[in-house]
């Protein structure tokens, strides 16, 4: 009888060891659906390794001093400008309008460093800012005292430059030549501007503030600003050194 017992027994441990799974499979499985959770719906506008689909602001072609450095995009003051050559130095991913969105990017800035994201943005302007709204990138820490000025909270990184400011308690930006990470999300309902992983401002856009904000303010004599629901995404050139990567988005 002990016998029959043990044999049994040992049946079932058998068949249970047969039908686990192995660690290293299991791993591998929850590590493959983690990354298709991760990524879903996510549109790589710059993945480190192409420029496809990026040119200038009213032009035709990539700007040259926008080129590929160890997997990043960056303006390089360094090189020359055709003098004949179409648009700005301002760039667009010009092969695709975006509505309702999740944006997402990686970016540093040398010291006294001067940038921004633009978005629902159309061409045919003077310049990007006169209709595209602009999440500010900006050195915070070392800026004035280059520049020998003082700016206002609008100015600051993670700012809707000019129409709404970050909540300083939540913001933490890193210094010049490190890197930080944006991210806007846009509905009808609610704007938000997250940097580095915290939420930073939000907004309503079109709402009897924000038209309150936009007639009294920096934008009161540029009609157009901000009235697209739909549009380009772009990079602002300053003049001086920048880095993004990992550039995506994803339409909600």
């Amino acid at each position: 009888m002990k016998k029959i017992h043990f044999i049994f027994c040992a049946m079932l441990l058998l068949l249970a060891c047969k039908n686990e799974p192995k660690k290293n499979e299991t791993v591998e499985g929850e590590k493959a659906e983690a990354a298709v959770d991760e990524n879903d719906g996510w549109i790589y506008l710059f993945d480190g390794t192409s420029t496809e689909g990026w040119r200038a602001y009213n032009g035709e072609s990539l700007p040259p001093q926008w080129v590929i450095e160890h997997g990043a995009l960056t303006f390089d003051t360094e090189k020359r400008v055709e003098a004949e050559r179409k648009g700005g130095k301002d760039i667009i991913y010009g092969a695709e309008e975006f509505e309702n969105f999740e944006l997402y990017l990686e970016w540093k800035i040398p010291e006294g460093g001067n940038s921004g994201i633009l978005y629902h943005l159309k061409e045919g302007y003077n310049s990007p800012p006169e209709v595209s709204p602009e999440y500010q990138l900006l050195d915070d820490l070392k800026w004035e005292e280059i520049n020998n000025a003082q700016l206002e909270d609008w100015q600051k990184t993670g700012a809707d430059y000019a129409m709404h400011v970050p909540d300083p308690e939540q913001k933490t930006i890193k210094p010049a030549g490190e890197w930080n990470s944006s991210r806007i999300v846009f509905t009808q309902e609610r704007v938000e501007h997250w940097l580095n992983g915290k939420k930073i401002l939000s907004f309503v856009p079109w709402s009897e503030d924000w038209y309150e904000r936009k007639s009294q303010g920096k934008w009161k004599d540029f009609p157009d600003y901000g009235k697209f629901k739909k549009g380009f995404i772009g990079l602002q050139d300053h003049d001086s050194p920048l880095w993004f990567k990992n550039i995506k988005i994803r339409k909600l």
